[in-house]
């Protein structure tokens, strides 16, 4: 393309598009260009002429894919007996996609691999034929009570196995991205060699919908991340009928991904297209036939296909070959193509590149179900579709085998040509895949001085925001773990006090800085390095949130342990991305999850969408999440301690932690003797007053009930003890799950007087241990939508101010005596 080989030629276009810019104006000129740029013509990036040379034993290969396909349907269809369902069509669609990755590309030691979620009954198959799971195991397909496998990928369900979780659609091409920038993250900062590491996403075309699945296109091309691949499986078809009914999904995610800076590869007609394609006008016809008729034809006759696409164009072929080749001569279906187009994109250096490879939904699996709206609502095969289908796949399955009611499993023996392939194959592609290790490697606790700082308290007001950003850069200091911390923000740094941190632990970028920064000159200026350690993302809750997950389970994807803590608006975490933190959980990541500005009354001025109270309510519902709700300093020093020895230490548990911080600056009290128990456990005794009634509180709402507690003890002269309630959620699973006397009630035996709760959040939040309280309890919380003002005219009007906190007491103590 550096050559002009024809500069008349060259010359006759730019004349015509000045022409159009005198004419029209310099933006019709430039939208022409943009269109030209953005689409090219509707056959395959990688012509028949210039494909490599396939290095796998077809014949073998085929017979491969075979297997996989009958015990993949077999399977689901089995389960269906028992009205288990499954998902047929999506693996029959994307079976060869599958394969030629299995057999040459996915590399076991250092790729990674986020499979379509509904096409998980493939990839049991092909490791039923690799001998990793049984018979027994695939009968139990969605029985998991039983020990069975899971329905999708679920790495917390098979721990072993799988590696990523990509069932919730969207997440897994948004994981993809930040999974492949982490790569480059670690390798950057030299914590490991990552260099030889691929990241490969299959998703669907109906997927790319989803807001998330192209969120982070920009970004992969912006980084360069040729160590990333999307395969959008193109068959035109979503849940209920096609993608792009009335248009072509093809040439619009080509415009989309090309747009955004990424290599597009074309892999759509299979061999057969060739000589057709010869034809101008069927090339342009084909692409300007919308989707919805593409699939008619599909499941069309010859002579249907004859008279509504090929009308006018002369054609060497029966009306049997046409309704041959037009339904089902895809390149998606032929190993070669698939070949050529995964080598193409490994070879594309400087960017991310996708392959868009069309195929036909339902493929191999008989008239009844190829190219159906319903095909996904299907989810079993009659004995005769059975017999059918294995006269197809040419596998040697007899009559007699399928006059039963459930179709066989289908093994060649562990010492057939068959299964000796698929074993070498994988052994020099470095083992299994999907697979998951984990070789635990604890960390080494810190140095206690940073915990000390917090436990000494402090007079000067410092909200529990700012305490927490402290003790972190104190412990990324240390010299063990220092560098293993990555401090993840949504573009707020400032927000949270995190600009200290700018000068010294830097912000990554594989670009290094090549800009002077307008605040060079200031102590605390922004700073950007190829080895910088803090992930500032920008404005996006759901790119951190990636990010996150990357770090999080970089202990099992890369043998190497790090310690993310991702700080953001509380209101914009578990409310805007609670999706992807239970993908976290099942993924199985450990870290720290920092609500900042917690609370809905801490934010003054800030109003409805700003105003948290109820996330805490939302982390308790995640059996993985450990949630938190600190009043003080050393609170938060005890907290992160035990997260870091409970995550990184010798149990290495695979949970994580939700700590609310406010900014709301207070004076910190010292820690009291003996109640680090009690705030891992959830509550203590914070402050003893005379014992007539017990407050208890949660995060800031501590402040309110001290103040309370002074004005009954000044006003009325009743006296209340004051607890702090660190975490509501553990203590509700404390007793849920206890044998003896649950940790709640240990703590209040022998407390006199009536219960009254208060928090910064909804009163849903500490009525989670209500049941357990054997007192009369008063629940107050921040019930409703939260509203600007100043913070004092706000917990006014939620009723948890100081003289509300009073008024509830003074009425439980009367109830409670009669009065």
């Amino acid at each position: 393309m550096e050559t002009d080989w024809d500069p008349q030629e060259t010359a006759e276009w730019l004349e015509s598009l000045e022409a159009v810019r005198r004419e029209a104006g310099p933006d019709r000129a430039e939208f022409l260009l943009r269109r030209l740029a953005t689409s090219s013509r509707y056959v395959n990036t990688v012509p028949t002429d210039d494909e490599p040379d396939y290095p796998g034993d077809l014949e073998l290969e085929e017979r491969v894919a075979a297997y996989d396909r009958w015990n993949a349907a077999a399977m689901i269809t089995r389960g269906s007996k028992l009205g288990l369902g499954g998902h047929l069509s999506t693996y029959a669609s994307a079976a060869w996609l599958y394969e030629v990755g299995f057999n040459h590309f996915f590399n076991g030691e250092h790729d990674q691999v986020y499979f379509q979620g509904h096409a998980s009954p493939g990839i049991y198959a092909r490791a039923f034929l690799e001998g990793r799971l049984s018979e027994e195991r695939l009968d139990l397909f969605r029985r998991e009570p039983d020990g069975g496998l899971p329905s999708y990928p679920h790495p917390r369900a098979m721990p072993g196995f799988w590696q990523f979780p990509t069932v919730s659609m969207g997440l897994g091409p948004l994981n993809a991205v930040y999974q492949a920038r982490f790569n480059r993250y670690l390798l950057n900062r030299g914590i490991k060699d990552t260099s030889t590491s691929h990241v490969w996403a299959f998703l669907g075309d109906g997927e790319m919908d989803e807001p998330e699945a192209t969120a982070a296109l920009t970004l992969a091309a912006r980084e360069g991340l040729d160590n990333l691949t999307f395969v959008i499986n193109c068959n035109l078809q979503r849940l209920d009928g096609p993608v792009r009914g009335n248009t072509r999904i093809v040439q619009e995610l080509e415009g989309v991904f090309r747009g955004a800076g990424w290599n597009v590869v074309k892999a759509l007609w299979g061999r057969d297209w060739d000589p057709l394609l010869q034809n101008d006008e069927l090339v342009a016809r084909l692409s300007e036939t919308p989707d919805g008729q593409f699939q008619t034809f599909a499941a069309s006759s010859g002579g249907y296909i004859r008279e509504k696409l090929f009308h006018g164009i002369e054609v060497p072929h029966s009306d049997e070959e046409l309704r041959r080749i037009v339904g089902g001569s895809r390149a998606g279906h032929e190993p070669r193509k698939v070949y050529a187009a995964y080598r193409r994109a490994l070879d594309h250096q400087g960017g991310p590149t996708v392959i868009l490879v069309q195929t036909v939904k339902g493929w191999t699996l008989g008239a009844g179900v190829e190219a159906r709206n319903a095909n996904h609502q299907m989810k079993k095969l009659s004995q005769d579709e059975f017999r059918d289908l294995r006269d197809r796949l040419g596998l040697p399955i007899s009559d007699a085998a399928l006059d039963g009611d459930l179709p066989p499993y289908a093994h060649p023996g562990p010492d057939s040509p068959e299964a000796r392939y698929v074993a070498e194959r994988r052994a020099a592609l470095g083992g299994p895949v999907p697979s998951r290790k984990v070789s635990h490697h604890p960390l080494a606790a810190p140095d206690a001085r940073p915990f000390d700082k917090l436990a000494k308290g402090s007079a000067q007001s410092v909200a529990t925001t700012m305490a927490f950003v402290r003790l972190v850069k104190d412990l990324m200091r240390e010299p063990e773990t220092g560098r293993r911390w990555v401090p993840i923000v949504p573009d707020e740094a400032r927000t949270f006090g995190m600009e200290s941190l700018f000068p010294s632990a830097k912000i990554y970028s594989p670009l290094g800085q090549r800009y002077e920064s307008v605040d060079r000159d200031l102590l605390l200026a922004y700073t950007e390095s190829t080895e910088g350690q803090i992930l500032l993302e920008g404005i996006t809750e759901a790119g951190s949130m990636a990010s996150f997950t990357a770090a999080a389970s970089s202990y099992a994807t890369h043998g190497e342990p790090m310690i993310p803590f991702y700080i953001f608006y509380s209101m914009f975490g578990w409310q805007r991305t609670g999706d992807q933190m239970w993908a976290l959980a099942d993924q199985l990541g450990r870290g720290f999850l920092v609500g900042a500005t917690a609370g809905r009354t801490t934010m003054t001025g800030e109003g409805l969408q700003h105003a948290d109270g109820h996330s805490q309510l939302i982390a308790s519902t995640n059996p993985a999440c450990l949630a938190y709700d600190p009043a003080f300093a050393y609170e938060v020093g005890v907290i992160v301690r035990d997260g870091l020895r409970r995550m990184y230490g010798e149990a290495g548990e695979d949970v994580f932690y939700y700590l609310t911080v406010y900014n709301e600056p207070k004076p910190q009290p010292a820690m009291p003797e003996g109640v680090e128990e009690g705030i891992v456990k959830g509550m203590y005794r914070f402050s003893e007053g005379g014992g007539q009634a017990q407050l208890l509180a949660s995060g800031t709402a501590i402040h309110w009930a001290l103040a309370a507690q002074e004005l009954l003890r000044e006003e009325y002269g009743i006296g209340v003890d004051v607890w702090s309630v660190t975490s509501w959620s553990e203590l509700r699973r404390d007793a849920m799950t206890a044998t003896g006397v649950p940790y709640v009630q240990e703590a209040l035996a022998g407390a006199r007087g009536p219960v009254i709760a208060v928090s910064d959040w909804m009163r849903a939040v500490p009525d989670q241990i209500a049941p357990w309280v054997r007192q009369p309890w008063t629940s107050l919380g921040t019930d409703g939508f939260g509203l600007s003002g100043t913070r004092e005219s706000v917990r006014e009007h939620f009723g948890v101010d100081p003289r509300s906190i009073a008024d509830a007491v003074l009425k439980a103590v009367q109830e409670e005596s009669g009065a």
